[in-house]
């Protein structure tokens, strides 16, 4: 090696030394829950949270367990399964999302939906008392070849200004181009059921794993997914603003697969975008509003270590819930067949921000 090799090897190597330094990380310290919840019988999988609106304290937590003799299940914010609530005898339910003020005989329903694997179908309930409102399941990627196009993974809702609701569905394999996931409008059938009416297919897939975990910003309109081992993609929820592919990041630094997403809202257009590494038990934090110049350029903030193991799924909402969750709770999946609650406080530690 020359002198002039040597130089420009050491100058490299200060400035990856720098750029790693500037990134905080509790990648040592691991964060301990506040609570973990009861065991389910098999598998968990995906968490959502839907708040109380009369009484955050009495908000519920909805975890899938992932099996042919699947459930839906409810807890408490202090894990502890509410038994009356829980949905039994799903076919391998996978994912959970919750929206609010679907309107069922002209009245405002809050949601949860589940994506159903075995009979491809999305399972929907009427929170808090979770009532199914879906005559019985909705079929979706109909008319695809071949079952394994329409073995169902991922689900998240969209409610747009107008507060029309949308479903967006993702399966375990798919097209590379212009289709992985399909969106669909949910409504009233007339008869006081939920219909679902396709609207578009989108979204770039590599290829490579699969596409498990998706989120969706209503505030700012964006729709985010793992395209596991390769990234996060980044569209427009609104299917009028068009399909193209808005950002691919989260691409460096992950140890295996990149799984759940979940957003922590500091304000209308700030805050956090958390992604799992699942293979490290850790998450990826970055910036939600991206940088002064491109709102689509998505900062890595910070990395840390949770005592969730090989989390799945997660969600976290920013509101003070009790004494204990003063700044927002976020719910993580762990392969123990639980859930573990964190304060937002602890993921945050003193780079992050929290809620006033």
């Amino acid at each position: 090696m020359t002198k002039l090799q040597a130089s420009i090897f050491l100058m490299i190597f200060v400035v990856s030394q720098a750029c790693k330094a500037q990134i905080p990380s509790s990648a040592n310290t691991v964060i301990q829950p506040v609570f973990v919840t009861d065991t389910l019988k098999h598998d968990s999988d995906d968490p959502a949270i839907w708040v109380n609106p009369q009484n955050p304290n009495k908000s519920l937590i909805l975890g899938t367990d992932k099996n042919q003799d699947g459930a839906l299940y409810v807890f408490d914010l202090k894990g502890k399964i509410i038994a009356n609530k829980v949905v039994r005898n799903l076919k391998r339910p996978n994912n959970v999302d919750i929206e609010y003020g679907l309107k069922l005989n002209g009245k405002p329903t809050d949601i949860a939906v589940t994506t159903e694997r075995i009979t491809h179908k999305l399972r929907i309930f009427a929170l808090p008392e979770m009532k199914p409102i879906d005559n019985g399941g909705i079929p979706v990627f109909e008319g695809e070849e071949g079952l394994e196009f329409r073995d169902l993974m991922g689900i998240a809702l969209y409610k747009n200004p107008e507060g029309k609701i949308y479903a967006i569905v993702g399966r375990k394999n798919g097209p590379t181009t212009g289709g992985y996931l399909w969106q669909y409008l949910l409504a009233d059938n007339g008869k006081g059921q939920i219909q679902a009416t396709l609207v578009r297919k989108f979204g770039e897939y590599s290829g490579k794993k699969e596409i498990e975990s998706i989120a969706v910003d209503d505030a700012l309109g964006y729709i985010y997914y793992s395209d596991e081992g390769v990234g996060v993609r980044k569209y427009y929820a609104d299917p009028n603003k068009g399909n193209q592919q808005l950002a691919l990041f989260a691409t460096q630094g992950f140890t295996e697969d990149h799984e759940g997403i979940s957003i922590y809202q500091l304000s209308s257009t700030t805050g956090y975008i958390l992604v799992s590494d699942q293979g490290a038990n850790k998450f990826h934090i970055f910036s939600r509003e991206g940088s002064v110049s491109n709102p689509h350029e998505h900062q890595l903030l910070k990395v840390v270590t949770v005592k969730a193991s090989h989390s799945d799924g997660s969600e976290t909402i920013a509101i003070p819930f009790n004494k204990t969750f003063k700044k927002g709770l976020f719910v993580v999946m762990s392969d123990d067949k639980t859930f573990h609650f964190y304060r937002w406080e602890d993921i945050a530690g003193k780079e992050l921000q929290s809620i006033k």
